[in-house]
């Protein structure tokens, strides 16, 4: 259940964010080895834009950083997810980010909750209780850092 409401939190604020007016979004940073790079200026707008033309990036491999945090559901496997805070409905208590997962033939560890992370995966979706626009980072790579960026962003 707590997985359900952090993805309603992002799809809320996704909506949101298009609602009041994010028409000035521009396509995320592709980088010279086909990696697009979800920047700190314009990470809520690169995000939003991923959400709203998922299928122009299903398959892409994506790169942005955040923090590790993890969902536990009354039953199964924890839900993680790379993300910031950015606007909501009451301030700025909205996550924006990814759910990220490893391939089952690489699965490696994920780190402690609140670290501030470095990932790269493959944008992909599955279904669940018959909903199919589940997005999430199958990862390549996912690396502790110890600089810090914005926890919140604005834009």
């Amino acid at each position: 259940m707590g997985r359900k409401l952090v993805i309603a939190a992002v799809l809320i604020t996704v909506t949101a964010l298009f609602l009041i007016g994010c028409s000035g979004t521009k396509k995320s940073e592709v980088s010279n080895d086909n990696i697009i790079v979800i920047k700190e200026k314009m990470f809520v707008s690169q995000i939003n834009d991923i959400y709203l033309n998922a299928e122009d990036y299903l398959g892409k491999t994506i790169k942005l950083q955040g923090l590790f945090k993890e969902e536990k559901p009354y039953e199964g496997d924890p839900y993680c997810f790379v993300l910031r805070y950015g606007p909501g409905c009451c301030g700025f208590d909205g996550n924006v980010g990814f759910e990220i997962k490893w391939d089952e033939n690489k699965s490696q560890p994920f780190p402690k909750e609140d670290s501030w992370i470095e990932t790269t995966g493959i944008l992909k979706q599955y279904e669940e209780d018959g909903y199919d626009q589940y997005l999430y980072l199958d990862l390549i790579s996912l690396n502790v850092l110890n600089k810090r960026g914005a926890e919140i962003v604005y834009q």
